[in-house]
């Protein structure tokens, strides 16, 4: 075909596939390990990774021609959903360039292939981030040092206004210890053992001497994921956030990988001060879940507690009698559908694009035992050995020195020759072994179908969303704090604040620990 891209947008693309190369063999080498004694971790990565490369591109449009990227990114940073640093900042582009390498290598693929979908998936992601991290003014955690600051000051100064303080042995202070815990492992159950069901941001400064993060557990409750289907109905939230601030110790890792590292190491008596909210795509934001008193939030985090140990003794007893092949299934489409959130926010959410497998991804399926899986994916994102990895001999890779990169290249001889292969196609049929997802959606606004959860989506605005709240961001905050929009937009953000509401802008810091009566 002719060529229809241009010089600039692969020299922007392949920026950011070697981007992608740097920071994933650092994450992967230095800090991450894929490890399980249930689950075929390796088998359902690697699917997953096919299945991404196949259908991420047309899903993604599907997406945007509903809502741009740009809006996506402002939408979601304003809560605690599953578009978060983890799943947009890295998995996203991640899975798909990992499913384009492993075909380069099997031979199935040339870099030319699917070029066009290479630089729509990539300038997808780079404006949807931007936009979702415009308040720090970085693309990726790795630009800040990785460090993930998203949430603009009026939201962070109602976490610090109405957090409760709490200290080792006080019934506050036990029950987010334990409730943290145990969802830790209900999350990490329920998502077939992986980290995508929890993301941490921050660090964020907390009074004079403490350090703040904002923690999110999501896909808690019946949604998604059919496994979850009566097994998750006690859950009252499907998402919820936690600030938790500290002292004594600072986080100097908050990353796409969603991990954190602190030092000292963080440890429960460090905690000094805890809230509780609640969010999805038809709330204003983030809303306070028994935030009246310590004692009331004390008794949520138990009852939570509760719940989530019941949920996952049953979820126990589900994944006991799964084959091999409904766990490689499900892990997949934990990973593969990380952007079905993008979809859920645009109202455009289908459960077939997001967990069915597609029938050029299930040609593969034959290959997926352990042991070649383990290889091939070590091979892929830590040895970096593939044919298709090697670089000239004068190479010195980052981090490595080696003569590799992991992601390949998109070629320019094609800006010579104009021809390559614009796109892997459309969708083609999928299907799933695993049980058909049956129950509702648990949101805000009680259980609903997927199509009256779309058809809400599509008709809701949140208000700090509209116009000219959405585009007054924190530089214009800075020098127009005096403004009426500004206030106003501050007090649209307060109105479910405890101590803050009707306060608006203009507030310091010392006037927010006036308010709270307690420093």
């Amino acid at each position: 075909m002719a060529g229809n891209v241009t010089y600039a947008q692969l020299l922007e693309t392949n920026n950011m596939l070697q981007h992608f190369t740097d920071e994933t063999y650092f994450q992967c080498v230095m800090r991450t390990a894929q490890e399980s004694k249930l689950f075929p971790i390796s088998p359902y990565m690697m699917l997953n990774y096919l299945n991404a490369f196949y259908r991420y591109p047309t899903l993604l449009r599907k997406i945007e021609a509903q809502m741009p990227a740009e809006e996506l990114g402002d939408r979601a940073r304003a809560m605690g959903t599953k578009i978060d640093s983890l799943t947009m900042g890295w998995c996203i582009a991640g899975f798909y360039l990992l499913g384009r390498e492993w075909l380069i290598n099997m031979g199935l693929l040339r870099p030319e292939d699917a070029l066009e979908d290479v630089v729509q998936v990539m300038d997808f992601w780079k404006r949807m981030n931007l936009s979702y991290r415009r308040n720090s003014g970085h693309l990726t955690s790795v630009q800040f040092g990785h460090r993930t600051q998203l949430l603009p000051e009026y939201q962070l100064q109602i976490f610090e206004a109405d957090m409760w303080a709490c200290s080792p042995g006080d019934r506050l202070h036990t029950a987010i210890a334990k409730f943290q815990a145990t969802i830790s492992q209900y999350q990490f159950l329920s998502h077939c053992e992986c980290r995508i069901g929890i993301c941490n941001q921050g660090p964020y400064r907390f009074g004079e001497d403490g350090e703040m993060i904002v923690r999110d557990f999501l896909d808690l409750a019946e949604g998604d994921y059919p496994w979850l289907d009566d097994i998750a109905a006690e859950f009252p939230f499907n998402n919820i956030t936690i600030p938790i601030a500290t002292k004594g110790t600072h986080f100097y890792m908050m990353d796409e990988f969603g991990t954190f590292e602190a030092e000292p190491d963080l440890h429960a008596d460090m905690i000094t001060h805890v809230g509780l909210y609640t969010s999805d795509y038809l709330t204003e934001g983030w809303q306070p879940v028994a935030m009246e008193s310590p004692e009331a939030l004390a008794a949520m985090f138990e009852k939570l507690n509760d719940i989530a140990s019941r949920a996952m003794a049953e979820l126990w007893k589900r994944i006991a009698g799964w084959s091999r092949m409904e766990m490689i299934e499900a892990g997949a489409m934990v990973y593969y559908s990380i952007p079905k959130d993008l979809a859920h926010l645009a109202g455009v959410y289908e459960q077939s694009d997001w967990f069915d497998l597609d029938e050029r991804a299930k040609r593969f399926i034959p290959l997926l035992n352990d042991e070649y899986s383990n290889n091939i994916l070590g091979e892929l994102v830590v040895l970096l050995t593939a044919p298709s990895q090697r670089m000239n001999d004068y190479t010195m890779m980052k981090f490595s020195n080696q003569p590799t990169r992991m992601m390949t290249h998109l070629p320019m001889g094609v800006l010579a020759t104009g021809e390559y292969v614009p796109t892997v196609g459309p969708i083609y049929p999928g299907d799933h072994v695993l049980p058909d997802k049956k129950k509702k959606w648990r949101t805000s606004r009680g259980d609903l179908t997927q199509a009256e959860y779309n058809e809400a989506v599509r008709a809701f605005t949140p208000k700090l969303h509209s116009r000219p709240y959405r585009f007054l961001d924190e530089t214009w905050v800075k020098y127009h704090y005096d403004d009426p929009q500004v206030d106003e937009m501050y007090r649209i953000a307060q109105e479910s604040s405890r101590n803050l509401k009707g306060k608006g802008a203009g507030l310091r810091r010392a006037d927010i620990w006036k308010l709270r009566g307690d420093g």
